[in-house]
């Protein structure tokens, strides 16, 4: 048995072709987000008083003492069953697409890095007591990576540009929907996708992981930044 596991040591993993590990089998990280989102939706239709939604939903007011509601909030829906069916059909549809191609750890962060950048979007766009939930910000960052990829790859565009505008139009049309959201995971998960999809053969993991971790950091100071920027108030006994 020993000689067996140092043999399968020796054999190098098989990789996509950005990189990843080649995973067989369903997309388990889009998978896993979905029954997250899903899980929490059942939660706050269960428990009385909105406690999910009071405890984990985002507003710009909170990201100072509750930093932590800028990724939460992702996955919390409204109790429309539209808004989570749209965002779980969208994330199953891209999921399985991308993350084969980017392995399952890329995958996750470019959506959560997008995810994130939601949040950041409506911190910097929108007024101080916005308050937002949905998987839309990270769903936007997969629309983005998916245009990359197809770039990368010399494939047809049309159809993604279409979806982009007719998702982007909603977001203006439709009331409570947060645009801020969809356009700040849309950047950061196209960015985070090109540090990927065009990162050179050699140093390709730090390149790749290099990028997304500079993003980070870019999403970070802009949040540091507009916190700095919130009016100090005083509390009056």
């Amino acid at each position: 048995m020993d000689c067996v596991r140092e043999a399968s040591k020796s054999v190098p993993s098989r990789r996509t072709i950005f990189g990843g590990v080649t995973r067989t089998g369903r997309p388990l990280v889009t998978i896993t987000m979905m029954a997250i989102c899903v899980a929490m939706y059942a939660l706050d239709l269960a428990i009385p008083k909105d406690f999910i939604f009071q405890n984990f939903a985002y507003a710009p007011f909170y990201t100072e003492t509750e930093p932590w509601r800028m990724v939460t909030s992702a996955f919390l829906h409204s109790t429309n069953l539209m808004h989570i069916a749209f965002n779980m059909y969208a994330l199953w549809i891209l999921g399985n697409a991308l993350e084969p191609a980017f392995g399952r750890v890329r995958f996750l962060a470019v959506y959560l890095v997008s995810a994130f950048a939601g949040s950041v979007g409506v911190l910097l766009l929108s007024p101080i007591d916005t308050v937002v939930v949905g998987a839309s910000g990270a769903v936007f960052g997969l629309f983005g990576a998916l245009f990359v990829v197809q770039k990368k790859r010399g494939g047809d565009l049309r159809q993604i540009l279409v979806l982009l505008a007719i998702n982007a139009a909603i977001g203006f049309i439709v009331p409570n929907i947060a645009w801020q959201a969809h356009l700040g995971g849309l950047i950061a998960g196209a960015l985070c996708t090109a540090a990927i999809a065009y990162a050179p053969t050699k140093n390709r993991n730090l390149v790749q992981w290099g990028g997304i971790a500079a993003m980070t950091v870019v999403l970070l100071a802009l949040t540091a930044y507009k916190v700095s920027t919130f009016p100090a108030f005083t509390i009056v006994s």
